[in-house]
């Protein structure tokens, strides 16, 4: 990845708002793992809200305003990916089911950092999210954001949302499959001189 302008490629809006994000992550673990009270509580989900918001923002920016940029598809996901991890682990201390959750988490995310890489080493890139991807991290950030706004759930309670999260994850799982192996290369393109 060669950079020509600092300026315009990693000093946008949508860049600034990633590492934003990245840096709440520090911020939601001091508060959520030391919860005394509901407000507690409540301020970790706000955190949370206000990443998942800034998530979606930044989208609607970078392809509003033409900042889209290559740097950018790789920090957005990672600082989707991080806080994702960092809330399941967190969660999973007060619910160990959840570490079935993390389990698969890990699995397919890997599977996506050595795939993605792979593919970026040979010049492609995946043309962004795939909307199985999309609606996946919408279910997981909705969920876990509950759990921690609800934290004297039942055990069955909680067993059932990690059930759903754990189905919505394998069939983005699956897809991101078919997307570098099988069906659906297409969405595979080559990187320009200027990405």
């Amino acid at each position: 990845m060669r950079i020509k302008n600092w300026k315009k490629e990693v000093w946008t809006i949508p860049n600034l708002l990633s590492l934003f994000r990245l840096a709440l992550i520090p911020v939601y673990v001091v508060i959520y793992l030391n919860a005394e009270r509901p407000a507690h509580h409540f301020l970790s989900a706000a955190i949370l809200a206000v990443s998942c918001l800034t998530d979606m923002i930044d989208g609607k920016i970078a392809r509003k305003y033409n900042m889209i940029s290559t740097l950018g598809k790789i920090l957005d996901p990672v600082a989707d990916k991080a806080t994702q991890f960092t809330m399941i682990i967190c969660l999973a201390v007060k619910y160990p089911v959840l570490w079935y959750l993390m389990g698969l988490f890990v699995v397919k995310e890997s599977f996506q950092l050595i795939a993605g890489s792979v593919t970026l080493s040979k010049g492609k890139m995946l043309d962004g999210a795939l909307i199985t991807g999309k609606v996946c991290t919408t279910v997981l950030f909705v969920s876990l954001i509950f759990l921690v706004l609800m934290p004297q759930l039942a055990e069955k309670t909680v067993t059932i949302i990690a059930v759903v999260d754990g189905v919505f994850m394998a069939v983005a799982f699956a897809d991101y499959l078919r997307a570098y192996f099988w069906k659906n290369a297409d969405k595979i393109h080559e990187l320009k001189e200027d990405e």
